[in-house]
């Protein structure tokens, strides 16, 4: 009886021996993430990463015209899917359909004409700040002639225009007046509320002057087989030397997103610049896509991408480039930018 006690005993220990260092060995298989060769750590680790990883879709609004131009190629790819982020895009026709979404938080982004997006942050508290330029001047003098060839020349004529109240009227009072040329006694601006109505009285009329943006320049030299770019504005204000350039559009962000959502930021703004980027080098390509996206047809696209001047300008450079325009639009008229310059805070830099 006792030699049968005796191996029961025995049988006991050694079970009990073997299921401790079976969950000895259970338990070094799980802690190897705390020596160098963790594997099961290193894989946990890269799950977590993927878990982190920010997949919000941003919204993002843009106009039919250059401001929106740049953005085709991440549209195409994000279209595909194969974007580095998820995009939810809305082309409106005029900057007064986007910014209620934007202040709202319908809109994450918005493509914005340059002076309203400080006319945004100072109406919102800061709510609303600029995180590129994405088009420098667009804006031409045309004529329909051959009597244009400098800002000089301009004296004691008649130009027809759009844009009264905002940037095109601000910018040629300016680029007029820094050439000697008073715009309200040496040359009649006639202001029209559409490019269209300017073409209208060009094809009748057997000469006649306009200042007009792209694409619509190229739009009217489709109708008007003689009209010709007389004066690009953009390089008459840098030829003024007063430390800014012409810009027309920048792309700005809700504050509340920009901080909520940084690395979407940052590869936002890297797809935007290869974006920009492949429309500059890729014209007939790019010009497809900006019909795709209903934002102008392709032939005029195509005519209209080698002066839209696009681009996409970011930090300490898109800061100062900014300032410079905007004390110049200041000095001409106040409201134009929101009543005074904006503060640091308006600009986002990464």
């Amino acid at each position: 009886m006792k030699k049968i006690v005796s191996i029961f005993l025995m049988l006991a220990v050694l079970m009990w021996t073997f299921a401790m260092a079976s969950c000895s060995g259970r338990k070094t298989s799980d802690e190897r993430g705390s020596d160098n060769t963790g594997n099961d750590q290193n894989e946990q680790t890269n799950d977590t990463h993927e878990d982190a990883k920010d997949t919000t879709t941003i919204r993002i609004g843009g106009l039919k015209g250059p401001t929106s131009i740049g953005l085709v190629k991440v549209m195409e790819d994000n279209a595909n899917k194969t974007s580095v982020n998820s995009y939810e895009f809305t082309i409106a026709g005029s900057a007064d359909e986007l910014t209620p979404k934007l202040m709202q938080g319908q809109l994450d982004m918005a493509a914005v004409p340059a002076n309203l997006a400080s006319v945004l942050y100072n109406n919102t508290n800061g709510a609303i700040q600029m995180i590129a330029i994405n088009t420098l001047g667009v804006l031409y003098i045309v004529e329909k002639g051959e009597t244009i060839n400098a800002m000089a020349d301009l004296k004691g004529k008649t130009i027809y225009a759009t844009g009264k109240g905002s940037t095109p009227e601000y910018t040629l009072r300016y680029i007029l007046a820094e050439n000697g040329i008073d715009p309200d006694k040496d040359v009649t601006i006639e202001w029209k509320s559409e490019p269209t109505e300017v073409v209208a009285l060009l094809a009748l009329a057997d000469s006649g002057i306009a200042m007009m943006p792209q694409p619509y320049v190229t739009i009217a030299q489709n109708t008007i087989s003689t009209l010709r770019i007389a004066v690009d504005l953009t390089k008459e204000w840098e030829n003024l030397d007063n430390g800014s350039r012409l810009l027309t559009g920048v792309m700005v962000i809700r504050e509340a997103f920009a901080k909520e959502h940084p690395s979407l930021v940052a590869s936002f703004l890297q797809e935007y610049q290869a974006s920009a980027q492949y429309v500059n080098d890729n014209v007939e390509e790019a010009a497809l896509l900006v019909e795709k996206f209903d934002i102008v047809k392709a032939a005029i696209a195509k005519k209209a991408i080698p002066h839209c001047n696009i681009t996409l300008i970011m930090g300490a450079e898109m800061k100062a480039i900014m300032q410079g325009y905007l004390q110049v639009l200041l000095d001409e008229k106040p409201a134009a930018i929101g009543g005074t310059l904006p503060s640091d805070t308006f600009y986002y830099v990464q």
